[in-house]
């Protein structure tokens, strides 16, 4: 399969342009901290279903769903609106625009954040909206939803949260050794960036669905 058409499989699509070599030592190293802000807003690497707080995660006394990861302040709102989605189209089989856009700025803001507190990039990432080397897409609104999914939506996202918790595990582990051999090489092991990107890909399509944007699911793929 080529690399475009893994990239079109699924209507949310995440793709980081390689930056491997020449990586700037000094920026990474200092990176979770840079990286705070971010953090704080959208929340870092991983899944973030839940309403678990800017720093929270699985099994937080905080959250109100269940998470693994951290969503950030702007995504604690957009799981509210996600809520709020969940009612309004189980009761009418259509989910408001405008709550539906808020998800989608809140993944792609959060999809750069988290390709540069993932030590994929250099360039810090814009606040918000902006141009970053993160090819990032949502598809196009669901006029037509489909309800028995919506409403078992909590139930179906098991199967990734249990799947994705193992899989970052092995993510994290990997990152610590990219982390060391930018300092001491300035590069990153082509291999363990690759699987960075998948695993964040996956992570992101799994909150998309958790977010009720679209209703086909999540493959277990890291392509």
């Amino acid at each position: 399969m080529s690399s475009e058409m893994s990239r079109n499989a699924y209507p949310v699509t995440y793709f980081v342009t390689p930056q491997m070599e020449g990586r700037n030592r000094l920026t990474c190293f200092f990176r979770l901290i840079l990286a705070i802000p971010h953090l704080i807003l959208v929340g870092g690497p991983g899944l973030a279903i839940g309403l678990s707080g800017p720093l929270g995660g699985l099994g937080d006394n905080n959250g109100f769903w269940f998470g693994a990861g951290a969503s950030g302040v702007i995504g604690a709102v957009a799981f509210v609106m996600a809520i709020v989605s969940w009612f309004a189209i189980i009761f009418t089989g259509k989910q408001p625009k405008g709550l539906w856009d808020f998800a989608g700025f809140y993944l792609r803001w959060r999809s750069k954040a988290v390709a540069y507190s993932a030590l994929l990039r250099d360039e810090y990432p814009p606040f918000g909206d902006g141009d970053y080397a993160v090819d990032f897409g949502v598809g196009e609104f669901p006029e037509q939803r489909d309800r028995w999914s919506v409403g078992l939506r909590i139930f179906y996202l098991i199967p990734h949260v249990i799947v994705l918790f193992f899989i970052g595990i092995a993510w994290f582990v990997t990152a610590v050794i990219g982390w060391f051999a930018i300092l001491f090489t300035g590069s990153y092991p082509e291999s363990l960036y690759r699987f960075a990107i998948g695993y964040l890909r996956w992570s992101l399509r799994v909150e998309a669905y958790a977010l009720l944007m679209h209703d086909e699911y999540p493959p277990f793929s890291l392509d």
